[in-house]
């Protein structure tokens, strides 16, 4: 079967792209590093339609359009952009699926237009979530259990630097029963299907400056574009990333089938593994250079790394997938 984003997906996309990169997000990240997290790019992005993506139209959204959230997921990846964007998406599904009519009248109307900023802890040993000191909502989802969240102490430190992890900890029980549970699970599924169209985005954007990169430093009085190996070395992140992306959309694809967990698990692992050989190919290629914290893409390599093993590392999901075959 073949398969292709439409005119109105390609626009959107197209749409985010041109945003974001008026934005200027390099320095935008440098900034949120510095404390500064001012809302106008989250604003603008609510404006585009971003955060309705998982709200039900009911609450003044246009979900739940998974192949839309790839895409958008993708353009926020391609651009590095700080915040915890993912985790407003799921957070947004996870209180639609609670039950709980009081949660979602109170905050899907201002997720989706993007006036609320909410946080989500991943399931885990430790539970850390994104911005927490600074989201106007924190969730974690125990069990049956639905509760809003506070942090217990300061940043866990990461390699990506605008990547602010807070450990935190249940405050007030919002709503409790069996849909929390299932909600979790479609919310935890919607995250890391997020999160890997983020790294295809980290790794396409950071193989294109390298390649750029590639056709202008010269080394024995040519460019190092032109030598063999370092041809492989591109070719090889190219093939990865092109390949972990059909597993994107065909999970999107799958969404409110038995099958869709596992899709997601598929493409997280394989997303996470090519967008990580590509952020290694290119600080080879780049060399020392690739190290400084004033070249803009040690910010998408340090991503990468960081979200790697966000939502779940590759063993874990290549694992959820094996256990889904057997």
């Amino acid at each position: 079967m073949r398969f292709a984003l439409d005119a109105e997906q390609r626009l959107f996309g197209d749409t985010l792209h041109e945003l974001l990169t008026e934005a200027g997000t390099p320095a935008l990240i440098r900034r949120w590093v510095a404390g500064d997290h001012d809302r106008t790019l989250w604003s603008a992005l609510g404006e585009a339609g971003v955060f309705t993506l998982t709200v039900p139209e009911r609450h003044g959204g246009a979900g739940p359009l998974p192949v839309e959230l790839v895409v958008a997921a993708h353009e926020l990846g391609r651009h590095a952009a700080p915040g915890p964007v993912v985790e407003t998406l799921a957070a947004a599904a996870l209180i639609d699926g609670s039950g709980d009519a009081g949660p979602a009248a109170e905050w899907l109307p201002r997720i989706a237009g993007g006036q609320a900023v909410v946080s989500l802890a991943p399931p885990g040993p430790v539970r850390r979530a994104l911005d927490a000191d600074t989201a106007d909502l924190v969730l974690l989802a125990d069990g049956e259990s639905l509760a809003s969240a506070a942090p217990v102490g300061p940043a866990v430190r990461s390699l990506d630097p605008a990547r602010r992890l807070f450990p935190v900890r249940a405050a007030e029980r919002l709503t409790a029963g069996p849909a929390v549970s299932r909600a979790a699970a479609t919310a935890y599924a919607l995250a890391a299907l997020a999160c890997a169209a983020q790294l295809l985005g980290l790794g396409r954007a950071l193989l294109d400056a390298t390649v750029e990169y590639a056709r202008t430093r010269r080394q024995f009085g040519r460019p190092i574009g032109e030598f063999q190996a370092v041809k492989h070395h591109l070719a090889n992140a190219l093939t990865g990333l092109e390949f972990a992306r059909p597993l994107a959309y065909g999970a999107a694809l799958s969404f409110g089938s038995p099958d869709f967990p596992r899709d997601v698990s598929a493409a997280k692992a394989a997303a996470s593994d090519a967008a990580y050989a590509a952020a290694r190919i290119a600080l080879q290629v780049h060399g020392a250079i690739g190290y400084t914290d004033e070249y803009d893409p040690s910010l998408w390599i340090r991503k990468i790394r960081a979200l790697r093993s966000a939502w779940g590392t590759p063993a874990e999901h290549r694992a959820r997938v094996l256990a889904a075959l057997r």
